[in-house]
Formats: structure tokens, sequence, C-alpha cells
């Protein structure tokens, strides 16, 4: 049985993950962090991860990019394998993933979902056929109104792997109005929309002379996340130390 303790546990993907952990038998949630207490739960909640005093075998993360300092120094101290899902985190914060990566596991990708994962992968490949026939690049990407952070981690992952595929050579373009000159040919065009109860749509627009492929996903529930990091947590708790992402559970 693995036990996991779920940091960010009264947010709607944590609680979704709760629900979905309590219909399965091999896993189970033995405690929670949040600082909103007011949300009922079959197990112990604290408000700081260090405040916890439940042992777990694995933790996973679907906080706010502000815990997740504090949490990897949990992790640290504790020796606990983590699954972090928060996104918008500094650079800081990634370093100190890396770091933490050298003595305990640690799983950590943008979006948690199997079918982005896909996407990003078929982005690449249309990189790879379309970069040097002259297609402008641009992804769209539309989230709740309730989300804090813009353009999402996953937009950033896309345009991450895409610029990999091109040798690092485009920069990104966040906002056009501020600029008032044709587009240049080695950028990619970052857009954040926000409204409503989006859940997550990503669309890679790739444009050409008179034609136009677009690459897109859209979810409908959040549980498709709170699935991935669950498999994640899985995936990880008997792992070595490293630092691993969705490539590495997809081909295991």
């Amino acid at each position: 049985m693995t036990k996991v303790l779920m940091h960010g546990c009264n947010g709607k993907i944590g609680r979704a993950i709760t629900r979905l952990i309590n219909e399965q038998e091999d896993i189970e949630i033995v405690a929670g962090v949040d600082p909103y207490l007011e949300v009922p739960n079959t197990y112990p909640v604290f408000s700081t991860i260090n405040e916890c005093t439940v042992t777990a075998d694995v933790i996973i993360d679907f906080s706010t990019a502000t815990a997740v300092g504090p949490l990897i120094d949990y992790c640290k101290s504790h020796n606990i394998p983590a699954v972090i899902c928060t996104t918008g985190l500094s650079n800081e914060d990634i370093t100190a993933l890396k770091d933490a990566s050298k003595t305990i596991p640690i799983f950590f990708s943008a979006n948690m979902s199997l079918g982005v994962n896909l996407l990003i992968a078929l982005a690449k490949r249309a990189t790879e056929i379309l970069g040097d026939s002259g297609f402008d690049i641009e992804i769209i990407e539309k989230h709740h109104n309730q989300k804090i952070d813009a353009p999402s981690g996953t937009a950033l992952a896309i345009a991450d792997a895409i610029n990999d595929t091109l040798d690092r050579s485009y920069t990104y373009r966040y906002d056009r109005s501020t600029v008032r000159e044709k587009r240049p040919k080695k950028e990619i065009g970052i857009h954040a929309v926000r409204g409503g109860t989006i859940v997550g749509e990503h669309d890679i627009l790739f444009a050409g002379n008179d034609e136009f492929i677009t690459l897109s996903h859209q979810a409908t529930s959040k549980e498709v996340f709170a699935n991935g990091a669950i498999k994640a947590a899985k995936f990880l708790v008997h792992k070595t130390p490293g630092l691993y992402d969705m490539n590495h559970l997809l081909n295991s």
C-alpha cells in the first residue's frame, strides 16, 4: 500500500485526487496539507508542511508556487519522494528541484495529462518537418478565470519543446501591443486567455503560406490531471534519486 501525503489537498485537483485514491485499493492518502482547513477530510490536514507529523511514502503536490520551496526543503530533510505538479515555478524553484533530485526521487511535469504530453511530442515532430518551410508558430492557451499564472506552465513547456527542436534559436513573444513591427520569423508567440470555467485548452498554430495546421488539446475535467498525478506517485515511490517526468512514466 502506497501512503501519500497530499500537498494542496483542499484545492480542486487535490479533492479530485482524494476522491480517485479513495476508489483504489493499492494507494491511500494518510495526511494532507492546506492552509484552508474548513474542507472536511477523512485524513488529518495540517496548515503547513512543517507542521505535518504523519509519515508517508510519497508526496503529491498540487499547491501554489510559493509553497513549493518549503516543500522541497521538507522532502530533502525527510527523504521523501515528491510529485511536483504545481506550475508557475521560479527559476530558483526549478534549480532547487534539480538539486533535490540528486538525493531523492523528484517527478516534475508542467502538465500531468497523457494527452498533453502526446500533444508536445506531435508538436516537436511537426516542427522538425515544418521548421525550415517558413511556418510561423503561435501557441494559444485558455484557462478558467481563477488561474493565477500566465502563460500556463504547459504553454511554456510546449514552447520549450518546440524551441529545443529549433536549436533554441527562437525568442518568445507574449504581447504584441507594445511593439509596432512586422512579425520576426524566429519567434514563438504565446497567448493566454482567462475566462469562465475553462479547465484547459492548448492550441499550436503552424501558419504557412496559404496553409495552416493546428494541433489542439482540450481537457474537460480536472480528473485527467489527477489520474496522471496518481500514476506518477505509484511510479516514483520505488525509484532511485533523480529527476523524472512524463516521458519516463509513459515509457516505463
